[in-house]
């Protein structure tokens, strides 16, 4: 996993899994803590993310949302819009232009 950027876009590449959660958590928090305005994830890079690595692009929006930020996810590949539209959580974070559900293969 490696993530590239500053305080307003960071681009994350590779997986976002259990092996590298405690560092995109540090760039995460460190990138929400030192800008203002939205932070945008762009995830077009990104390879694949297990439980944990949800639970830290979460943790970031929460984070965000009590620092007067939000978390905002650009180029969600179809894989990870299918887990976010499971777990419903494509309610509760924001994603660019948004998921289209009716475009998602049916699992």
């Amino acid at each position: 996993m490696h993530i590239k950027g500053d305080h307003t876009e960071l681009a994350v590449e590779g997986r976002l899994d259990v092996r590298s959660a405690a560092d995109a958590r540090t760039v995460l928090h460190s990138a929400v803590d030192d800008g203002a305005g939205d932070l945008v994830l762009d995830l077009s890079e990104l390879d694949s993310w297990d439980a944990t690595g949800l639970g830290v692009i979460m943790g970031a929006h929460r984070r965000a949302g009590r620092c007067g930020r939000r978390l905002v996810l650009r180029d969600v590949p179809p894989q990870m819009q299918r887990l976010l539209v499971a777990t419903r959580l494509h309610r509760i974070l924001a994603i660019e232009g948004g998921i289209g559900l009716e475009s998602l293969p049916r699992v």
